[in-house]
């Protein structure tokens, strides 16, 4: 949830996230603290040592301090505006540009425009081993790290209840320090890894890979409808053309997009605008 949170969040009104961690979203590199400011997310978990995500617009609790009961009446007391009067999204790919009742139709990050900064969460080194795929809980005790997830017709060298507890040379205390030293990879290599099967100790040869980062420039667009003006204002980076679906009430509406007016919008639905152009009913 702390993934599709911000990357569709015109499509929830809130979201609910039990235990788990953020970490493995933030990694990818593609979540936005500014597309999450009207999904709130409900984190219950006992994890105190994981930080929340800077900026991300959540709240947390833990497992005493709400049942299932309380957790569902938060989520039933928040309603999806359609039409927010106060929009403000991030994105670095172009299938992906939906906000609200804005659609950012063409990206041109040429556009600069220092008002608005990213507000991309930064992901750790994000490195792994290359043993395929496998899961853990990162909130576990030692010793190293449980493994306790297997993707079907798993073919690598690990089995469930394997521990981890070197790579290369460094002891893993436990999850959360096997995490901290992922973080702090630089670079990909060869490692030894020393697995706990029972009673057994295994060496396995295996690789430091890093992840293959994308999205690296991102346009944003912040727009506002002012009911006291009747005037809409957008404000933009990265952006060359877009698409408004508007209600009837907030008409007729005035539109000014990074402070040149781009003309009147006098009826509902589907309206065009190209950065600097004048503004028209879609095709």
């Amino acid at each position: 949830m702390f993934y599709l949170a911000s990357r569709v969040p015109d499509l929830w009104a809130a979201a609910l996230a039990v235990e788990g961690s953020p970490k493995a979203a933030i990694d990818t590199g593609r979540i936005f603290s500014a597309n999450t400011q009207l999904v709130p997310l409900l984190w219950v978990t006992s994890a105190k040592e994981t930080p929340a995500p800077p900026g991300y617009n959540l709240e947390r609790r833990s497992p005493a301090e709400v049942t299932v009961g309380q957790a569902l009446a938060w989520l039933a007391a928040h309603r999806r505006d359609e039409f927010p009067a106060k929009v403000d999204c991030e994105t670095g790919n172009p299938e992906l540009a939906r906000c609200y009742w804005v659609e950012l139709t063409k990206l041109d990050f040429a556009r600069r425009n220092d008002v608005l900064e990213t507000t991309r969460l930064m992901p750790g080194a994000g490195a792994s081993l290359a043993l395929g795929g496998f899961g853990f809980d990162p909130s576990a005790s030692g010793p190293g790290v449980l493994v306790s997830w297997l993707p079907e017709k798993y073919q690598g060298p690990l089995k469930l209840g394997d521990r981890i507890v070197a790579v290369g040379g460094t002891p893993m205390a436990d999850a959360r320090s096997y995490l901290e030293y992922m973080d702090q990879v630089t670079d990909e290599r060869r490692v030894a890894v020393m697995v706990l099967r029972g009673r057994d100790r295994l060496r396995l040869e295996t690789r430091l890979v890093l992840p293959r980062r994308d999205e690296l420039q991102t346009a944003r667009l912040r727009a506002e409808f002012l009911p006291e003006t009747r005037e809409l204002l957008i404000i933009s980076r990265g952006v060359a053309e877009i698409r408004l679906t508007l209600p009837s009430y907030w008409l007729p509406c005035p539109i000014n997009w990074n402070g040149t007016a781009a003309g009147t919008a006098d009826a509902p639905g589907c309206w065009a605008a190209t950065e600097g152009g004048q503004l028209r009913r879609c095709p």
